[in-house]
């Protein structure tokens, strides 16, 4: 069993609306609520807008020349 942790603002009258879940259509899921510190709200919200950071072709490229090329000089592709 996966969990998910999804982090949202409660809206007036009590609100809280979840989309774009990925689990089927008919999943029966049990939903816990647990009030959260901002200050922690904060950090994962941060936390999340950087994910982008990672997701960068041209510094993959750069690392998968700088790892081929590193092959190359030593000579041996399976070193790494």
């Amino acid at each position: 069993m996966r969990a998910l942790r999804i982090m949202k603002r409660v809206e007036p009258a009590g609100i809280i609306h979840l989309h774009d879940l990925p689990l089927p259509a008919g999943q029966m899921v049990e939903v816990i609520l647990l009030p959260v510190d901002d200050s922690m709200t904060d950090l994962a919200e941060a936390s999340e807008s950087a994910l982008g950071f990672w997701n960068n072709d041209i510094d993959d490229r750069v690392w998968n020349d700088a790892l081929s090329s590193t092959d190359h000089q030593n000579g041996d592709a399976a070193s790494l």
